[in-house]
This record gives structure tokens, C-alpha cells and sequence, in this order.
């Protein structure tokens, strides 16, 4: 952890009636450095903190926001709710695994997309759909898909 972000996150305490009011924000903060929070990051966080390293883990296992291994440049996921799996989106997965040659969970060689699935994303209506880092994709087929995979740098 940088020492600009230590003391960023030490800001954050005057915010919250108790210090650990602030590990979601720190925990934010410290991912902003290099994409993920790995072992190392998750200690600091937990000395800072006061609280023993698992409480930390506990927090990052349980968002899905969070990352634990180096990342894609960008986040591509597929909503895999019943909606959009009625509407072909399982199909439309299995199709971006094998145009980027990853299974969902993993990063492109290059380090381009990271490729997963995410339960609902709140779009029922316009299923089946993707998230490509924040931007909602929706009314989408497999074609449109890929194409929007490939248009990333």
C-alpha cells in the first residue's frame, strides 16, 4: 500500500462513529492501486484496521466488486439470471469463452478481458445482456456480442 493511499484511507476514519465503518471505501481505495487486493494488500488493510486478516477476506469474498487476482483491462460480464438464460444468454457465454479462449473467471493472455457471469444485473426486461466494465449492453444476440468484445482495446 502506497503511503498516498494509507493516508487517504486514514481520512476515511473521521467519517465513521467506528474505524472498521471504513474497510468497504479502504477496501476500494487499496484496489484502485493495482486492479486486485491480494494477500499481501489484505494485511496492510487488517494492521491498519486494527482487526485480524480474515475479517478482511470475509469482506472481500462476500462483493463481487472485488478482486483478489490480477484483472482484465476490462470486466465482461454476462447476466446468467433466468430471464436473460431464457433469452439464449448461457449460449451467448459459452460463445464469448470460445472466441476469447478463457472460461468465465478468467483473463485473456494479453490481458485484455476478463470474462465472467454475474447472477442478476437488474435488466429483465431488456435480457439477454452483458456489463463490459459499467456500461450496460442489452437486447443483445451472440453476434453483437463478440462484437462488442472485440471493439475493446
Amino acid at each position: 500500500m502506497t503511503p498516498e493511499t494509507r493516508k487517504k484511507i486514514e481520512t476515511l476514519f473521521e467519517r465513521y462513529p467506528r474505524k472498521r465503518g471504513a474497510l468497504l471505501p479502504a477496501i476500494y481505495l487499496t484496489q484502485a492501486e493495482k486492479g486486485y487486493v491480494d494477500r499481501e494488500a489484505a494485511q496492510d488493510l487488517a494492521e491498519l484496521f486494527e482487526i485480524p486478516p480474515v475479517a478482511v477476506w470475509e469482506v472481500l469474498s462476500f462483493y463481487n466488486m472485488f478482486y483478489t487476482e490480477p484483472q482484465g483491462r476490462h470486466h465482461v460480464y454476462v447476466c446468467t439470471n433466468l430471464s436473460c438464460s431464457l433469452r439464449g444468454a448461457r449460449t451467448m457465454l459459452k460463445s464469448l469463452e470460445a472466441h476469447l479462449g478463457v472460461k468465465a473467471g478468467q483473463t485473456t493472455s494479453d490481458g485484455r478481458v476478463t470474462l465472467g457471469h454475474e447472477e442478476c444485473l437488474g435488466s429483465c426486461g431488456t435480457a439477454p445482456m452483458l456489463r463490459v466494465n459499467s456500461d450496460y449492453h442489452e437486447n443483445l444476440d451472440t453476434d453483437e456480442a463478440k462484437r462488442i468484445v472485440d471493439s475493446l482495446e
